[in-house]
C-alpha cells in the first residue's frame, strides 16, 4: 500500500500541495484529476522525489520514503512515467530497456564479483527485455535507434522501462499527452494489461474524462493542491462539488475533458 500522511509543499506564499492523506492499495487504478494549477503533478513529484515536501510523509508498506531520493524510491518499487519521454535516443530500443533491466536488478541484488553469475545474469536480463518489447508489440524496432521512433512508439517504450523496473507502484502522468488519436488507444491497452496484475497498484494523471471513466476504480479530485473529492468514478464525476469547483458544467458530457 502506498500512502501520504499530510502531504505538504510550500513555494514562498504559495502552498502547492496542501496537507493530502490518501492511501492507494494493490489493484487498484486511481485517477487524479482537477483544473489546472490544482496540484495534481506536484502531487505526483512528491511522491516521487522529484521533490521534497514542506510537511508530510510518504509510506510504501512499511517503509518510509520521505527523505529518501528519487533512485532509492524506485529500488524501493516507485515507477514514474513523465509527460516527456525520458529515453535515450541514441540507443537502441533494446538497449535502452536492457540498461533500465539490469540497473533495477544490480540494485535490488547486489552480490560480489563472479564471472559464472556476470553471465547467467547477462543472459537473463536480455531475455527478460526481449520480452517486455514483445508486450508492448516494439520486438520488430528493437535494433532501431530510439531518435528514429515516432512519437507513440517512444510512449510505448516508456511504459516498457516502466516495466522493466518491475515496481509495485506505476504511475503515469498524462500517458497520452501529444498523442494522436490512432496512438493512445496503444498506450491505454497497455495500462488495462498493467491493471490485470492485483498485486500492483496503479495511478493515473489524466485530463481526459472519457479514458478515465474507463480505467479507473476510484478519482481523487485536487483543487489549490486540496483533496476535495475522493470515490468511486460515477460518484465523484456527478458530485455538485467536483461539477461546481472545476468543471464548471452542470453534467460531465462523455469525452469532456478536465484541464490537466
Amino acid at each position: 500500500m502506498l500512502r501520504t500522511e499530510n502531504l505538504t509543499i510550500r513555494f514562498g506564499g504559495h502552498v502547492a500541495v496542501n496537507g493530502v492523506t490518501c492511501s492507494f492499495q494493490p489493484g487498484t487504478l486511481t485517477a487524479i484529476v482537477g483544473p489546472n494549477g490544482a496540484g495534481k503533478t506536484t502531487y505526483f513529484n512528491l511522491i516521487s522525489g522529484q521533490l521534497k515536501a514542506t510537511e508530510g510523509r510518504v509510506w510504501l508498506g512499511d517503509s518510509e520514503l520521505t527523505t529518501q531520493p528519487a533512485s532509492a524510491r524506485t529500488r524501493a518499487g516507485l515507477g514514474r512515467a513523465f509527460q516527456l519521454t525520458n529515453l535515450f535516443p541514441h540507443l537502441s530500443v533494446v538497449e535502452n530497456v536492457r540498461l533500465a533491466v539490469q540497473a533495477i536488478h544490480e540494485g535490488r541484488h547486489r552480490h560480489g564479483l563472479n564471472l559464472w553469475s556476470i553471465w547467467s545474469d547477462h543472459k537473463a536480463l536480455q531475455q527478460r527485455a526481449e520480452e517486455i518489447l514483445a508486450g508492448v508489440a516494439l520486438d520488430a524496432r528493437r535494433d532501431d535507434p530510439v531518435a528514429s521512433l515516432p512519437h507513440g512508439d517512444q510512449r510505448k517504450l516508456e511504459v516498457a522501462l516502466l516495466m522493466a523496473l518491475a515496481p509495485q507502484v506505476y504511475m503515469f502522468d498524462e500517458p497520452t499527452a501529444g498523442m494522436s488519436h490512432d496512438e493512445a488507444p496503444v498506450i491505454l491497452d497497455l495500462i488495462r494489461k498493467l491493471k490485470q496484475d492485483k498485486s500492483k497498484t496503479i495511478l493515473l494523471v489524466e485530463h481526459k474524462m472519457d479514458v478515465v471513466r474507463e480505467l479507473a476504480d476510484r478519482i481523487i479530485v485536487l483543487h489549490n493542491g486540496t483533496l476535495v473529492a475522493d470515490g468511486e468514478p460515477a460518484e465523484v464525476i456527478a458530485s455538485p462539488v467536483v461539477q461546481q469547483a472545476y468543471l464548471g458544467v452542470a453534467n460531465v458530457m462523455p469525452g469532456s475533458e478536465v484541464n490537466a
